[in-house]
């Protein structure tokens, strides 16, 4: 099976499982893994809120459009745009927290719409250029019929122009089975005050029947309060592998235009 194929089934698999499984809990007022999970969710936002006024904190929200959700060279938006939203508190310790949010297409068989990230983490760097980060992700879809939410947990190295990451999950995809991602990335300074950026990653693990490297190519420009950037993304894999209905989880090569802004503008 094509790993395009088993993301799909997998989807639609955990989606019927999850509407079996609340019918025969119908009548139940105990409150759900899911709903909990949500009030978790809610507190996040609102320390994130509070912590806006804290001496030596920073919160920050960032709206992006972009032509295609792309993940490790996957898209999550079946090849269509997307609208992108993040709220961030950072602190002058390294501590940071944020929640981003963004449309989802996984096509027939699932019911996910949103898609809403939860992170943490601590990052820093001494002056000679080195610097490392590390922290965890809570990757939710929403509405939440397909119980595919998971944990992930990163760490990184960047030095100067270049950077490593490793991320991990013990129950990718909410399958009960280990995955990993293993990324570096190059970014450089061209005249005029434009970006050339270089990307190479790696999925592999239980969760996966064969390792997939995905890689990209992009220039950024900033413009007043507004950052574009124009890139191509593709992966290892055969072109009948990434041929799917409605280009659901496509993974052929292609060319996304997304651009950003992050308020409050003028912030230093």
């Amino acid at each position: 099976m094509h790993i395009t194929e088993a993301l799909a089934s997998l989807r639609a698999d955990r989606s019927e499982a999850a509407m079996m499984q609340s019918r025969n809990h119908k009548g139940s007022r105990r409150e759900t893994p899911k709903e909990l999970r949500m009030r978790g969710m809610k507190l996040i936002v609102l320390s994130l809120m509070l912590a806006a006024g804290t001496a030596g904190a920073q919160v920050t929200g960032t709206v992006t459009v972009t032509s295609d959700y792309d993940f490790r060279g996957f898209s999550q938006s079946a090849g269509d745009p997307a609208v992108q939203g993040s709220l961030d508190w950072a602190d002058d310790s390294g501590i940071y927290a944020g929640v981003w949010g963004s449309n989802v297409d996984f096509g027939e068989g699932s019911e996910s719409d949103v898609e809403i990230d939860l992170y943490a983490g601590f990052a820093g760097g001494d002056e000679e250029g080195l610097g490392y980060d590390f922290g965890v992700v809570y990757y939710s879809y929403w509405p939440d019929d397909d119980e595919v939410d998971y944990f992930e947990i990163f760490a990184g190295l960047t030095y100067n122009i270049a950077e490593i990451k490793g991320w991990y999950s013990d129950d990718y995809f909410g399958v009960g089975e280990s995955a990993y991602y293993l990324e570096g990335n190059l970014n450089f300074e061209l005249p005029q005050e434009f970006g050339l950026g270089l990307h190479l990653g790696m999925s592999d693990g239980d969760a996966f029947e064969d390792s997939v490297i995905d890689y990209g190519v992009s220039v950024s420009k900033s413009f007043s309060n507004f950052d574009f950037e124009l890139k191509y993304v593709d992966t290892d894999l055969d072109s009948e592998d990434c041929e799917t209905p409605d280009d659901v989880f496509t993974c052929e090569g292609r060319v996304i235009l997304s651009v950003s802004t992050t308020f409050p503008w003028g912030a230093e």
